[in-house]
Order: C-alpha cells, then sequence, then structure tokens
C-alpha cells in the first residue's frame, strides 16, 4: 500500500533562499499558464467558430520554455521540475473543474500555500539528511525511513517552516488485536466514547486559543498591508493557527492509531459533516473536532494494521435506541446527555449508549 510521509525541514539561510526561489518559479509558473488557459477558454466561449485546442501539461511546458524562460532568466536559477510539475498540476486542476468535481483553479499568492515538487535525483542519504536537485543535502527534525529512494517529493510551507512529503510503498502491518470489534460514537465534550468504557476527552484547540487568536488579529487590524510589522503580525498569527491545526492532527492520530492498532473491527457513524456545519449554533465545534479528517485516518490506518472498518448507516438511530432491550425513544434531545430506558429501565451515559449500539449495529440491521 501507498502511505505519505512528511516531516519538518532543518534548514540553513541559503537552503532556504534557494527553496522561497523555487517556490517561487512554481508559482509564477502556475500564474503564467492559469492565464493562459483562461484566456483559451474565453477565445472559445465567444468564437465557437473559432475553436483552440485546450493545451496539455506537455504543451504549456513547451510554450513556457519558448516563451516565458528568456524573459525571465532567473527560472534557470531552479529546477526546472518545480515549473513543470506546476504546469501539470494545474492542468489536473482544470480536468478536475471539467468533470465538475472541483471548482476552477485560481490564481495564486505569494506567501500563502507555498509549494512545488521535485523529482530526479533524490536520494535519502541518512535517517536525517535528504539529498533534492539544485537545494542539495537538507536536513530534517524526524527520523526518515532509510532505504527508500522516492520518486518525487513536494515541499510546502506552513507559516514559518518548511515541509517535505512523499509517497511510499510498504507493506501493511498486521497487528495484535486485544479487542474484537469496538463501537466509536464521536463527539464534542468527549471526542470519542467507545464501547469498552474509554473515552478520549476534546482538546479544543481552535476554543482553547481563540482569544489568543483574536487578540493578535485586533492589533494587527490599523498596521500598513506590506509593511515589516505588518509582515510580522501575520507571521505570529500563522503560527497559531499551525499550532492550533498541530494539536487537532495529534489528538487525531493518537486516537485512531490506537483504534486500529488493538481492534479487530472498528463500527463508526456515517456522520454528514457538511451537513452537522450549517448547525450555526455548534459549526465552530464540530469543525474544532476534525470529523471528517479521524475518518480519513482511520481508514487507512486499518489497511495498515490489518483492522476492519464498518460504517454504519446514516440513519441508524445509535443514541435513540437502548443498548440493552431495543427500545426507542423519538423523544430524545441533543440536550438529554443521559438515557433512561421505559421498557427495561436502564439508566446509562447517552454517548455510551450509542458507542454499544454501534459496536452491535451488524446483529441490528435488518
Amino acid at each position: 500500500m501507498l502511505l505519505g510521509f512528511k516531516t519538518k525541514l532543518k534548514l540553513n539561510n541559503n537552503q532556504r533562499t534557494q527553496i522561497a526561489k523555487h517556490a517561487g518559479v512554481a508559482r509564477h509558473a502556475w500564474n503564467w499558464g492559469l492565464g493562459l488557459t483562461r484566456q483559451i477558454l474565453d477565445n472559445n466561449r465567444e468564437n465557437p467558430e473559432a475553436q483552440i485546442k485546450f493545451p496539455s501539461a506537455i504543451d504549456l511546458h513547451k510554450w513556457l520554455v519558448a516563451i516565458v524562460k528568456p524573459d525571465y532568466p532567473w527560472y534557470y536559477e531552479s529546477s526546472k521540475c518545480a515549473p513543470q510539475f506546476a504546469l501539470r498540476q494545474l492542468r489536473e486542476a482544470w480536468a478536475r473543474a471539467f468533470k465538475k468535481t472541483s471548482k476552477p483553479p485560481r490564481f495564486k499568492k505569494k506567501g500563502r500555500n507555498d509549494s512545488f515538487t521535485l523529482d530526479g535525483t533524490i536520494k535519502v542519504v541518512d535517517h536525517f539528511q535528504i539529498q533534492l536537485p539544485k537545494i542539495g543535502v537538507v536536513k530534517t527534525y524526524e527520523r526518515l525511513p532509510f532505504g527508500y529512494k522516492p520518486k518525487n517529493v513536494t515541499i510546502s510551507r506552513k507559516a514559518d517552516s518548511w515541509y517535505i512529503s512523499y509517497k511510499m510503498e510498504i507493506e501493511p502491518q498486521p497487528t495484535t488485536k486485544s479487542v474484537e470489534k469496538v463501537g466509536a460514537d464521536l463527539g464534542i465534550k468527549t471526542l470519542a466514547y467507545l464501547s469498552t468504557g474509554i473515552t478520549f476527552p476534546s482538546h479544543m484547540p481552535y476554543k482553547r486559543y481563540a482569544k489568543r487568536l483574536a487578540r493578535l488579529q485586533w492589533l494587527n487590524r490599523n498596521k500598513v498591508i506590506g509593511s515589516a510589522n505588518w509582515k510580522k503580525a501575520q507571521l505570529k498569527i500563522a503560527k497559531l493557527h499551525a499550532k492550533i491545526a498541530n494539536i487537532r492532527k495529534d489528538t487525531l492520530h493518537k486516537l485512531t492509531t490506537y483504534l486500529a492498532k488493538n481492534h479487530g473491527e472498528i463500527v463508526i457513524e456515517d456522520l454528514n459533516v457538511s451537513g452537522m456545519l450549517k448547525n450555526g449554533k455548534l459549526a465552530k465545534a464540530i469543525a474544532d473536532m476534525g470529523f471528517h479528517e479521524f475518518r480519513r485516518q482511520l481508514e487507512y490506518k486499518c489497511q495498515l494494521y490489518g483492522s476492519k472498518l464498518t460504517i454504519a448507516d446514516r440513519f441508524f438511530p445509535s443514541s435513540k435506541t437502548c443498548s440493552n432491550c431495543g427500545w426507542y425513544n423519538p423523544d430524545l434531545k441533543l440536550s438529554d446527555r443521559w438515557f433512561l430506558c421505559v421498557g427495561c429501565g436502564s439508566f446509562q451515559e447517552r454517548d455510551w449508549n450509542a458507542a454499544l449500539n454501534l459496536s452491535r449495529w451488524s446483529h441490528c440491521r435488518t
């Protein structure tokens, strides 16, 4: 199976400058190609009789070499892979837009989602060093999987840090399971309540740092856009956003790894996250939990560790059904945190009751 690997780079000033140049070249090629393809689409729309064939990624790269590079000699200071992959990714973005699976591509701005892709002479020198074309040997903070040669790597920036990522093909690593089957009910106050009785608290990183973020944004309100002080403030805000995202990812990774390694089958609900986000009162808290990211991580980790992931039906009333006798309570509200069964008299926490129902879902679906 293919598994992605991403880690932070440990760069000196010279390497930071080279990487920033590569990102600038890739961004310039993307924007040039996007402007050209938009002109072609506008021409085909206005003049149906004089249709121009929509260019492929190879066509765009040939035109870039013939038209753009002679006028911008700084292109030759960076690897040819950076603009080449940028045009390839642009063509893929247009293909998705034509299929109506995503919106049309947009122009890129400096300092926002900077990234580029390289291939060629890429070699993992040792556990903490990797060799890149034009840039040379760069160090990493985290141990690299030694002995694997990636075909290409993507370098991206978050705040003032640069990260390298690539895919590698590994064999599944099945683990010994301590629990045969478990149900996991996701929530806001408690991130996950397992049918085994184990709970994982929700750290709510955005809620924890909301006041600090608002303070930084308030201090930045009157600064001149583009000034040195404005850039410093923007960097502080970006760092805090990165910290919030890292706390959320760390929590989800620990939870999903524990579930996939120690349970033979995991049953979760098919949550309508996009619909839940339309709730004006709970949207911020739901987005802070990362329910979609939880399911994405669990899918590939179950494949990696030899577990089975079962998705319960979206309309299965796990919270409103008694896990002891099956009595259904249609009047249960979201504010009711305890479930009292009229049929058998059992009294238990709402989330634990839902987790128990999920663990028995395959037996309940008839």
